[in-house]
């Protein structure tokens, strides 16, 4: 039974699937949260970010219908993915609250080196990274809320995952790969979520 009719859309990162998204998924829905696990697939980064956005909203609107507002939860490139879905594929109007973990919201050092073409659009300074930031003021009028770790040895650098806009809140979980598991990220996500 839950508490909210608003459904939480959970997105999982590069290389996940969506059992990544189990414990906190678990953890929202104990919370009376209506959470469920949307996972563009393929994760590896062979296709491009607008790809697996596309895929994504596909799969959102098929389960909760084309209309219906949602809160969405990413993490790490499924929070870039969910970027995608709000500025550019016209969702804006139904998402509620946004909440990324470790996202490169600012780009990630390094991954113009990567031959597949999701970590190329993910690199610091990248034409994909600004347009994306073109489109801050979105969250003048959508709750936002980036939880992320000084830790993190795949976001480098990792205050990137932070935004000029909305809320950050740093926790200080010791690995990339172990935000989603850790507990207070999950109560942040959850408390978020549940805000007036």
């Amino acid at each position: 039974m839950t508490t909210s009719s608003v459904p939480v859309i959970l997105i999982p990162g590069w290389l996940d699937n969506a059992a990544k998204m189990n414990s906190l998924r678990a953890f929202l829905q104990n919370e009376g949260l209506a959470a469920e696990t949307v996972s563009p697939q393929p994760s590896d980064g062979s296709v491009p970010i607008e790809t697996l956005a596309t895929q994504a909203l596909a799969e959102i609107n098929a389960r909760i219908g084309s209309a219906t507002p949602f809160d969405y939860v990413g993490f790490s490139m499924g929070g870039i993915i969910g970027r995608v879905i709000l500025h550019q594929l016209g969702a804006k109007a139904r998402v509620r609250r946004f909440v990324t973990i470790s996202s490169p919201h600012q780009g990630v050092i390094g991954a113009q080196f990567a031959w597949q073409p999701a970590l190329r659009q993910m690199h610091r300074g990248s034409a994909f990274m600004r347009e994306l930031n073109n489109h801050l003021t979105d969250f003048e009028t959508i709750p936002f809320l980036s939880i992320w770790t000084p830790l993190d040895l795949t976001v480098i650098p990792a205050n990137s995952s932070v935004l000029p806009v909305g809320r950050a809140q740093k926790i200080l979980s010791p690995a990339h790969a172990l935000m989603v598991y850790d507990p207070r990220v999950q109560r942040a996500v959850a408390d978020f979520l549940k805000a007036a």
